[in-house]
């Protein structure tokens, strides 16, 4: 399987120099955030999210150097994904992610808290900061999308009336909208045509639901150590993904062990066999694949580039996780 990494080949000097400008925005007037802060840019994450607005920035200007614009952009963007990983970790009382010690263990919740609170402020300052209205309105909607994808999803937890719309809407908040108006948001300061814009925004728009759709196969289908977590947690916690809601239509007793929220011994190990046993698992790989095929199909308005071809790899790259 391809490399995440090695697809950010174009793009790697631009993200080491993104992590670097990130440790130094966090302002060392507050050691026990910047060591939060420090901790959480140098725990080696994936950088999918900065380096597809870093990719879009040089897409949209192949033959020109990256401003100064797109790469505060792309600092913002990782500063908001970062500060949501926080608090989806306090809320969901995650000890580790990816096997790393998460913020609220390492330190404590009140750190955690504070720290993610701190670095959704530092990218607020900064997005006003960049002079573009239409950014800074994008921008600000997907903070409110987050808090309205994690709201959506304690909400629903152990429904099992939740229908695929509202799965995907929640995925859309909680994933995808990041991706797609930071990607569009590249293209403004690009200066594109409004068509455009819109083809990078659904571009972002299918690739976040294709990755948050494998997350969630992945939940069932991964080792531990592959996860990071154990195996079928979100399902324990309530969280109904694709899987189980298409596992739901073949498998009536499924809904049954869901609804007394796994409280007899076995409950957890039973539906997690269901949904093995039923179609759940191929479908929703077949719905991602609809959603990466669609992304791709966004970027055919943009001029041949390495750049572009990243872009187009990073699809077909979320799709091989699932194998």
């Amino acid at each position: 399987m391809t490399s995440v990494t090695s697809l950010f080949a174009s793009v790697e000097a631009d993200l080491e120099l993104m992590t670097e400008n990130l440790k130094n925005l966090v302002s060392a007037r507050h050691p026990i955030l910047f060591a939060a802060a420090e901790y959480l840019f140098g725990a080696g994450g994936k950088r999918l999210r900065p380096a597809i607005v870093l990719l879009a920035a040089r897409a949209t200007m192949p033959h020109q150097a990256l401003s100064s614009y797109h790469r505060r952009l792309a600092e913002i963007t990782e500063m908001i994904h970062t500060a949501s990983l926080v608090h989806d970790d306090v809320l969901d009382e995650s000890e580790v992610r990816r096997g790393v010690p998460t913020v609220h263990s390492r330190f404590n919740t009140r750190v955690a808290v504070l720290a993610g609170d701190f670095l959704f402020a530092q990218s607020s300052w900064y997005l006003a900061n960049l002079d573009n209205l239409e950014v800074v309105k994008l921008l600000s909607r997907v903070i409110m999308d987050l808090a309205e994808g994690e709201i959506q999803q304690g909400l629903n937890r152990f429904d099992t009336s939740l229908s695929m719309d509202a799965y995907l809407e929640k995925s859309y908040c909680k994933t995808a909208s990041l991706i797609a108006n930071s990607s569009k948001s590249a293209g403004l300061l690009s200066r594109v045509s409004s068509q455009l814009a819109e083809d990078l925004y659904h571009y972002g728009r299918h690739l976040g639901l294709a990755f948050q759709i494998v997350d969630d196969i992945l939940d069932f289908t991964a080792s531990d150590e592959v996860l990071g977590k154990p195996a079928g947690s979100d399902l324990k916690s309530g969280n109904l993904t694709a899987p189980v809601l298409l596992a739901l239509e073949e498998k009536p007793y499924l809904e049954k062990l869901i609804e007394r929220e796994f409280a007899q011994t076995g409950d957890l190990e039973e539906a997690i066999a269901l949904i093995l046993e039923s179609r759940g698992i191929s479908r929703s790989r077949e719905l991602a694949a609809q959603h990466s095929k669609a992304a791709i199909e966004c970027l055919s308005n943009l001029p041949a580039s390495e750049a572009r071809q990243a872009l187009i790899d990073i699809a077909d790259y979320v799709l091989s996780r699932m194998y």
